[in-house]
C-alpha cells in the first residue's frame, strides 16, 4: 500500500542524498542541517508521516527516489530518523549509496519512567515534556553556542519553526513506543552500505546515550564513528556546518575508496 502523499522538500546540487528528520516529524525542524548538506548535495527531504510507522516512510524513501529517477543516495537520518535511514539500508542495499547515523537510538533502546509517562498519556503531560525540552537542553546548546547572540538566534528559529511547523503530542508518543519495538541489531546485520555513526560529547546529550548510539559502530561491518564535539544531541543543527563538512568528508572518501577497487 501506498503512503500517504506528503510534500517532499529539495534543495542543492551534486549526489542526491535523503535525510530523515528527528521524532517531531517535521523536517522544518533540522533546517540548519538541510541547509548545510546542500552545499555539497542534492538534499531531498521530507516530514515523517502520520502513519506513525518505519514502513510507510521507508515507503516514501523508495517512492521519492523512484519518482526522481535516482538509482542511489546517500541516506541520513537523524535521531528516530536514523531508525527509518537503517530500516531503508538494510531492506534497499543497492540504491543505499552510504548511510549516516546521527545520534540515533541504539540496540536496546528504552524510554526513561518519566519519558514512559509521557507516551503512554501526550496530551496530559505532553504540554509538561515540551516545556521542560529547552532546560534539559540549555547545558549543550551553551556548550556548542558559547556566544549569547548566537543561542538567541537559534532559540528564535526553533521557536519559529515549532510556530510554523507545529507538532503532534500524539504521534511524537506513538513513534516513541514504537521505537522499543523494533529489532535494530537486526536492521543492523543486514547493512552493506558504508556507515557513518556521527554522536556529540556523552556529557552533552541528555536525550539519547552516546553509547547507545555507538553501538551501531560495531554492529555495522566497517562502520565509523565521529564525535562532534562541543555538542550533544543537536549538534546536526547547532553546529551544522561541521556536520556536512563531516559527511561530504565521508562520502568523497568512500566516491574515492570504490574508485581506486576499480582502477
Amino acid at each position: 500500500m501506498r503512503p500517504r502523499a506528503i510534500v517532499i522538500f529539495e534543495q542543492g546540487s551534486g549526489p542526491p542524498l535523503v535525510l530523515v528528520p528527528g521524532i517531531p516529524g517535521p523536517w522544518e525542524y533540522v533546517r540548519p542541517a538541510v541547509a548545510a548538506l546542500s552545499s555539497s548535495f542534492r538534499v531531498i527531504t521530507f516530514p515523517l508521516g502520520p502513519e506513525c510507522s518505519i514502513e510507510s516512510d521507508v515507503a516514501r524513501i523508495e517512492q521519492a527516489l523512484g519518482e526522481r529517477r535516482i538509482d542511489q543516495a546517500v541516506v541520513c537520518g537523524i535521531s528516530f530518523g536514523g531508525l527509518i535511514a537503517l530500516r531503508f539500508a538494510a531492506t534497499n542495499p543497492a540504491r543505499t549509496r552510504a548511510l549516516v547515523l546521527a545520534s540515533t537510538p541504539g540496540p536496546g533502546a528504552r524510554l526513561r519512567a518519566m519519558h514512559r509517562m509521557y507516551a503512554r498519556w501526550p496530551y496530559v503531560f505532553g504540554p509538561l515534556f515540551v516545556a521542560e525540552t529547552p532546560f534539559r537542553l540549555r547545558p549543550e546548546v551553551v556548550s556548542a553556542l558559547p556566544s549569547r547572540s548566537d543561542r538567541r538566534a537559534f532559540y528564535w528559529s526553533q521557536l519559529q519553526t515549532f510556530l510554523s511547523a507545529g507538532v503532534s503530542l500524539a504521534q511524537i508518543a506513538h513513534r516513541a513506543r514504537l521505537m522499543e519495538e523494533l529489532d535494530i541489531a537486526g536492521d543492523c546485520r543486514r547493512v552493506t552500505a558504508p556507515t557513518l555513526v556521527v554522536t556529540g560529547e556523552p556529557a552533552l546529550d541528555w536525550v539519547v546515550p552516546v553509547g547507545e548510539t555507538a553501538e551501531f559502530a560495531r554492529l555495522i561491518h566497517g562502520a565509523r564513528h565521529l564525535v562532534l564535539e562541543r555538542t550533544g544531541h543537536l549538534g546536526t543543527i547547532t553546529q551544522p556546518a561541521v556536520f556536512a563538512a563531516a559527511v561530504a568528508r565521508f562520502v568523497n572518501d568512500v566516491d574515492g575508496r570504490d574508485r581506486s577497487e576499480v582502477a
